[in-house]
């Protein structure tokens, strides 16, 4: 296994450890790759993928699994952030994949990415009932806090 990270770490505490490795800005840009399809180091798949990432990159790696790299990435977003992430986590919205999807509008609220709020008020239709009720739970804290005129916190 090449993972470099405890496996009895949480997700935050993986991605947080890679940042104090890698420096925050090298895993916000990991992630936004992965999230465009591209391809990165073994070693940080396995920091923010933790035990799962075998099935995707081990000997006997599940093609059909390999949106993870997408969720994993969006995840990891959420404990490291840098504005430049935005328009990434703005195309994740429209993934194939029903668990990026859902994992971008937690990212969407989470950061607060008020650009996103059509986006996100719009996937109320989503097939999927997790992502519906993460685009409901993003448009309620970018409406929310677009009512309170807190445009700092608020982009767009």
């Amino acid at each position: 296994m090449d993972g470099s990270a405890p496996w009895d770490m949480t997700p935050r505490q993986s991605v947080e450890q890679e940042c104090a490795r890698r420096g925050e800005a090298d895993v916000v840009a990991a992630c936004m790759v992965l999230l465009g399809g591209g391809d990165v180091d073994r070693p940080f798949i396995f920091a923010i993928g933790g035990p799962a990432a075998e099935s995707v990159l081990g000997p006997h790696p599940r093609q059909d699994q390999r949106y993870f790299l997408r969720v994993w990435a969006a995840r990891a977003l959420l404990y490291a952030w840098d504005d430049s992430a935005q328009p990434a986590v703005l195309t994740a919205l429209a993934d194939e994949s029903w668990r990026v999807r859902e994992m971008a509008a937690k990212v969407i609220a989470k950061r607060k990415i008020g650009d996103a709020l059509s986006i996100v008020a719009g996937m109320s239709t989503d097939p999927v009932p997790r992502v519906r009720a993460a685009a409901a739970r993003a448009t309620a804290i970018l409406t929310a806090v677009k009512g309170e005129g807190a445009v700092g916190g608020l982009n767009g």
